[in-house]
Parts: structure tokens; C-alpha cells; sequence
């Protein structure tokens, strides 16, 4: 009898501990640093996002979070490298618009974007403001629309590239509109924001940072704005939906995924500890002024709004005969 006492006291506590793999896995993890993958170069505003997050998450995780950055292809860089990382929480990635646009654009992806991430939050949404080079002879985004009408493929339009929120932005406009513009991409919004300045391309959509000091200054021209609502940094800047393009809503957005298969006891941590991080006033106030709108969403919700971009983008790109690239 002495003898099997231990032995019933260790089953007794392997039950335990089986029982509650949960509440053990919060307990430890993370144990180690984690790398938080980012989309795009530094310096733009999908890595100021990551930055901030990264830094006060790594004060709520209690262990660094370095940002890496793995710019390229519109984010398939970084995506599959997150793809071929352990699903164990310890390699996130940030993604922003184009992770919903690239299997149109893309016709052999390393990846299957409906299965193998696991969605983590959704972090908010930017709105675009369309913008033309004061030659342009338009004051709306009416006026601008009647003129590519009436000049059909005579136009041109900076992006950042294939992919970027300033190419998917026009797409989806050519797509509500039917008129016809050339698409000029750059390799970056730097560059085409500087041509844009310099009136060697008529306009763009850009995020509304970096075009303010120039709106400001007359060497950029403001039309309207992508979202569905007006914005509280520029309130007197009609949307496009306003300016009679019907049910217009575009906004870049911004999420944090993982591998697929990650538990779903980390997933939870993660969401929770970027759910405190979106509620801070600092953060609240530095996203504020990127005319970011802060969503904090669950796994689900992200899960959900990236079925609808993949939909959405489905449609607008065979439409639009932009991709798929071989």
C-alpha cells in the first residue's frame, strides 16, 4: 500500500496539470523574446504602428518584442516567413491591406492566406485622402472624376506599388466609377509622393500624415477623403461617398496575425495585452494623429474582415484586369 501511495499522488497531480493546460500556458508564456514581423521598410506608417505597439507591448509582456522589419512583394516577404515560423506565439507579424489583395494580384503564392495564419486583432482602420497637383484644373472630386471622363487613359496616378493602399485605393474607385486612369507605380511612397510634388504624375491617394505639411503649404490639392465618415483631423474634407461616388468606403487597415495553428491560449494573451496597449492615452493620441481610427477587434472579428477583404478584392481585381502576376 505505501508503495502505490506516491504513484496515485503523481497521477493524481499529471490529472491536474492535464486538466488545465490553459491557465499553465498563460502562466509561462512568453518566456522569450518575440519577433513581430513587419510588412513594410521603417520610417512608413505601417512601422510606426508596430513601433508603437512593440514598445508598450513589450512592457505588458514583460519580455522584449523586436520589431523586424522584412519589406518586399507587398508584405509576401514577411508573410511567409511568418508562415514557416513555429506556431508557438514567439514570431507575430503586422500586416496591413494588401495581406487581403495579394492572391489576386499574386497567382502563386507560398501561402494559403484563407488558412494559414491565425488572426489575432484587427488594430485599426487609416482612411486615404485623394490629392491632386494644384495644376490639375479640379476642386472636387467630381470635377476630377468628369475630368479622367472626359480624357480617358490620358490620366496618370502614383502608387507605391503593386498592392499598396495608394494602388488598391484608385482600383476600387475605377471599379465605383468606370473611368480610366494609367497606373504609375513607385518603389515606395516616398518617391511617389516626391513626383506627385514635382507634378510629373496628377494624383494620388495617400494617407493623410504625409500630405498634410503640403496641403498646408498649396503644393497639394485636397478632394476628399476615403472613408465613410469625415475625419476629425481634416472635418472640412467631404468623403468621397459625399462627392457622389455612391457607398464609397476605403481605409487602409492594420492587423497583428500568427502562424496558423498558434494555441488558442496564447492567441487570447496576445489579443488581451494589445487590447490594454490600443487603450492607453498616448497611444490613443499618437494613433489620433496618424488619422488612425482604433479598432482592437478579437481573433473572430479579424478572422471575419479578412474574408470580407479577400471577397472584396476578388471582385475589384479580375474587374479591373490588374492581376494576377505569374
Amino acid at each position: 500500500m505505501r508503495l502505490a501511495f506516491p504513484a496515485v499522488i503523481a497521477g493524481f497531480v499529471s490529472m491536474l496539470a492535464g486538466a488545465l493546460p490553459g491557465h499553465a500556458a498563460e502562466q509561462t508564456y512568453p518566456v522569450k523574446p518575440v519577433r513581430l514581423l513587419v510588412t513594410y521598410a521603417p520610417g512608413g506608417g505601417s512601422d510606426i504602428v508596430a513601433r508603437l505597439i512593440a514598445s508598450r507591448l513589450t512592457e505588458s509582456l514583460r519580455q522584449q518584442v523586436i520589431v523586424d522589419n522584412r519589406p518586399g512583394a507587398s508584405g509576401i516577404i514577411a508573410s511567409e516567413l511568418l508562415v514557416r515560423s513555429p506556431a508557438d506565439g514567439y514570431t507575430i507579424a503586422h500586416v496591413n491591406i494588401a495581406h487581403g489583395a495579394n492572391p489576386y494580384l499574386n497567382a502563386k503564392l507560398p501561402y494559403d492566406t484563407a488558412k494559414d495564419f491565425s488572426s489575432v486583432t484587427l488594430l485599426a482602420l487609416l482612411p486615404m485622402i485623394l490629392v491632386t497637383h494644384p495644376s490639375l484644373p479640379v476642386s472636387s472630386a467630381g470635377d476630377l472624376i468628369a475630368l479622367i471622363k472626359a480624357r480617358p487613359g490620358q490620366l496618370n496616378y502614383a502608387s507605391a506599388g503593386s498592392g499598396s493602399a495608394n494602388h488598391l485605393a484608385m482600383e476600387l474607385l475605377v471599379h465605383a466609377t468606370g473611368f480610366v486612369v494609367t497606373h504609375v507605380p513607385y518603389k515606395g511612397g516616398g518617391p511617389a509622393v516626391a513626383d506627385l510634388l514635382g507634378g510629373q504624375v496628377p494624383m494620388m491617394f495617400i494617407t493623410i500624415p504625409p500630405a498634410l505639411p503640403h496641403a498646408k503649404a498649396g503644393k497639394l490639392r485636397v478632394l476628399a477623403i476615403s472613408s465613410a465618415q469625415r475625419s476629425s483631423v481634416l472635418p472640412e474634407v467631404p468623403t468621397l461617398a459625399e462627392s457622389g461616388v455612391r457607398g464609397f468606403n476605403f481605409n487602409e487597415w492594420q492587423a497583428i496575425i500568427a502562424p496558423g495553428g498558434t494555441p488558442q491560449d496564447v492567441i487570447a494573451r496576445l489579443n488581451g495585452e494589445i487590447a490594454k496597449v490600443l487603450a492607453l492615452p498616448a497611444v490613443r493620441e499618437r494613433m489620433a494623429g496618424l488619422g488612425a481610427n482604433i479598432v482592437g477587434s478579437t481573433p473572430e472579428q479579424l478572422t471575419a474582415h479578412i474574408a470580407s477583404e479577400l471577397a472584396r478584392w476578388k471582385t475589384v481585381i479580375s474587374k479591373s484586369g490588374i492581376g494576377a502576376e505569374k
